[in-house]
């Protein structure tokens, strides 16, 4: 089992959710392909809105991979995306200023953001335990079956 971070704007993530599925680096296919069924993911928003200014800087969803299916999905006439089912679980949106110190993936704690900038990435177990920490509080409850 691995442990993923795929960034994206809220409102994006939201459409994720809702749907039970991801997208990552912008719909592109060499991301998913490296996710496995059970791995599990977490969802980082920079921003609220794509290309909006209004910052988020907040783990926004958790989830798993349901199977090992990755499809593209016509979302328009000039966009087919790359997608992957999720799993997705009740969670609480968590900010990550206050981990950054206890995260072992951030090695420059001054330029946190750092690690973020390609869009994805695979994350130490113990650093995703933390996060999951914050987010799931009690039981796991399923979002979507």
């Amino acid at each position: 089992m691995k442990y993923w971070i795929t960034v994206a704007s809220k409102d994006h993530i939201a459409r994720g959710v809702a749907g039970g599925y991801m997208q990552a680096n912008h719909g592109k296919q060499a991301a998913l392909k490296r996710v496995h069924a059970g791995d599990w993911v977490l969802f980082y928003s920079p921003k609220q809105i794509m290309n909006g200014t209004e910052p988020c800087q907040a783990f926004t969803a958790i989830g798993q991979a349901a199977d090992e299916e990755i499809y593209q999905y016509k979302t328009s006439e000039d966009f087919i995306p790359w997608r992957r089912n999720v799993k997705f679980y009740k969670s609480t949106e968590t900010p990550i200023v206050p981990l950054v110190d206890e995260l072992d993936f951030i090695p420059n704690k001054k330029l946190w953001g750092y690690p973020f900038r390609f869009g994805f990435l695979e994350i130490p177990e113990q650093d995703f335990a933390r996060i999951k920490a914050q987010m799931i509080t009690g039981k796991l409850t399923i979002l979507n079956k």
